[in-house]
């Protein structure tokens, strides 16, 4: 009887070792799918970032040359109204100048005036 009990007691502890076992193996599988989803949902978040970082590269490398070409742009713009400034400048003096002539002409055009009334009348008296 008690070799009995001790059989019957073996027996339902290796039933016992082996749904353990079994089940540790299920944990580990499960486990193992899990670890393998979460890396997989990881690497396609990875995988996106690097994509969106490769654009971001090229996208700052095409705001580059564009600001590089604005910049030029701009230099010349900034060119062109400095000569267009001084044109006009050149324009205001050339417009002093004319006045002053004229101004210098009214004044010789008064004196020969003055000089040729005054010899007028010398000549009548």
């Amino acid at each position: 009887m008690l070799s009995r009990l001790l059989k019957e007691h073996q027996a339902k502890q290796n039933e016992r070792k082996d749904l353990q076992e079994k089940r540790r193996r299920e944990a580990i599988a499960a486990a193992t799918c899990l670890t393998e989803a979460l890396v997989d949902h990881l690497n396609v978040g990875v995988a996106q970032a690097y994509v969106n970082q490769r654009k971001l590269d090229h996208e700052v490398k095409t705001l580059q040359v564009q600001a590089s070409q604005f910049s030029k742009q701009t230099a010349q713009w900034i060119s062109m109204v400095e000569g267009f400034n001084q044109a006009l400048k050149e324009i205001g003096d050339v417009e002093n100048w004319a006045r002053s002539i004229e101004m210098d002409m009214r004044t010789i055009a008064t004196a020969l005036e003055y000089v040729h009334k005054g010899q007028l009348q010398s000549a009548s008296t």
